[in-house]
């Protein structure tokens, strides 16, 4: 018997496809039209072909911006996971802790970015703040506006504690899906913790972890807020990243066109990563 085809459901998405189209199509097809030429005001536009582009890529700037991006999302990844991954497996599965525990997790993530820059600016000051207070009674010299060390210590620890609630969240929600069949023959068989975590719950987890992983490099990979409202980029351009500096050439110094062209190959290295870390966990997945 052949099976028939009901395209009508098609019908029911087309207006979050419309409003798609309008929300990220229109505004990306405006970008790549500034991207390819070159205004000097009253609206007038003169085409520039690929210069931009050319201008962008062999401009060290955007180079040294896109190595401060790749360091931060890997440390940020190298930090987020695995503590993530540990307190998960020590939060409690039972109990009246689970909804204690599950609140406090997802209190950070409530609070707005830019208001977690805020706080953080205000914590770290050496004159008003707890953290840079208390650092400078301990006779440690803590400045995150004059010292780039100090400024990149404080962006991770504020990235760390807004977002490694995501993580835990994540994880915890695939812990608590396994059955408890899997625990009881370990316990039988007398695995010890290790062996329970190798061979149960990171396998159980591994389709999290890639969600997790792959939220965490974007969101790490796109940061913006929270270090312009802490550094403003500074000190001198330590914490510039691409997006702190894509900002700066367009709404700064009004270079549209390379603005544009800047934008777009942020958006193709964001999509070609994201593409990789999915490819290799997906096929790792496969394999096992």
């Amino acid at each position: 018997m052949e099976k028939t085809w009901n395209n009508k459901a098609w019908f029911l998405v087309l207006p979050v496809l419309l409003l798609v189209a309008f929300s990220a199509v229109i505004p990306l097809m405006t970008v790549v039209n500034y991207s390819v030429q070159d205004t000097f005001g009253n609206n007038e536009f003169f085409w520039a072909g690929t210069d931009w582009f050319s201008q962008i890529l062999s401009s060290p700037r955007f180079w040294d911006a896109l190595g401060r991006n790749l360091f931060f999302s890997l440390i940020i990844l190298l930090i987020e996971i695995p503590l993530g991954i540990f307190i998960a497996l020590n939060m409690p599965k039972h109990g009246i802790g689970v909804p204690v525990c599950l609140v406090l997790m997802a209190l950070p993530l409530l609070i707005p970015w830019n208001v977690v820059g805020t706080i953080w600016q205000v914590f770290g000051r050496v004159d008003i703040g707890l953290l840079g207070h208390t650092l400078e009674a301990l006779g440690i010299d803590y400045n995150y506006v004059r010292n780039p060390t100090d400024a990149w210590v404080t962006v991770i620890l504020m990235d760390v504690w807004h977002w490694t609630s995501l993580v835990v969240l994540l994880c915890y929600a695939g812990l608590v899906s396994i059955p408890d069949a899997y625990y009881q023959a370990a316990k039988i068989d007398g695995a010890s913790r290790w062996a329970v975590f190798r061979y149960i719950q990171l396998p159980k987890m591994k389709r999290v972890l890639l969600i997790a992983v792959l939220l965490r490099f974007m969101d790490s990979f796109m940061i913006y807020t929270e270090p312009f409202v802490v550094t403003g980029g500074g000190p001198g351009n330590s914490t510039t990243f691409l997006s702190i500096d894509l900002v700066k050439m367009a709404i700064g110094q009004f270079d549209l066109g390379p603005a544009a062209a800047m934008s777009i190959i942020y958006f193709l290295i964001i999509l070609l990563m994201s593409w990789v870390f999915y490819t290799v966990m997906t096929s790792s997945d496969a394999d096992a």
